[in-house]
């Protein structure tokens, strides 16, 4: 099946789309970079915003100050989450596991 063709004003609102969703995504990188917000905040904030949803786990833990790849890795190894997981994708129980584990460090 293939996929209608855009018109130029419907791929412009896509790509506009885009963008705001790539720069809220590095805002709240940089946010948790920083120490501005934390992951536990960040995972609320995934409800609302769709942007943030689609963030992959891994990403937002490497934003943390101290983690980087293979921290990371094994963190989400630890709590048992799989590596293409993205924030929205978290079950409830990986959500609290997450939140308690990065409470012990």
């Amino acid at each position: 099946m293939s996929l209608r063709p855009l018109s130029d004003s419907e791929r412009d609102a896509a790509r506009h789309k885009a963008t705001a969703a790539r720069a809220a995504r590095a805002t709240v990188k940089a946010e948790l970079k920083s120490g501005e917000t934390t992951v536990a905040d960040v995972i609320a904030r995934s409800a609302e915003n769709e942007a943030i949803g689609r963030l992959k786990v891994s990403d937002l833990l490497e934003s943390l100050p101290g983690v980087g790849k293979v921290r990371a890795t094994a963190i989400m190894e630890e709590v048992g989450i799989a590596p293409t997981r993205r924030v929205r994708g978290l079950g409830v129980h990986q959500r609290v596991a997450l939140i308690a584990h990065l409470g012990e460090r």
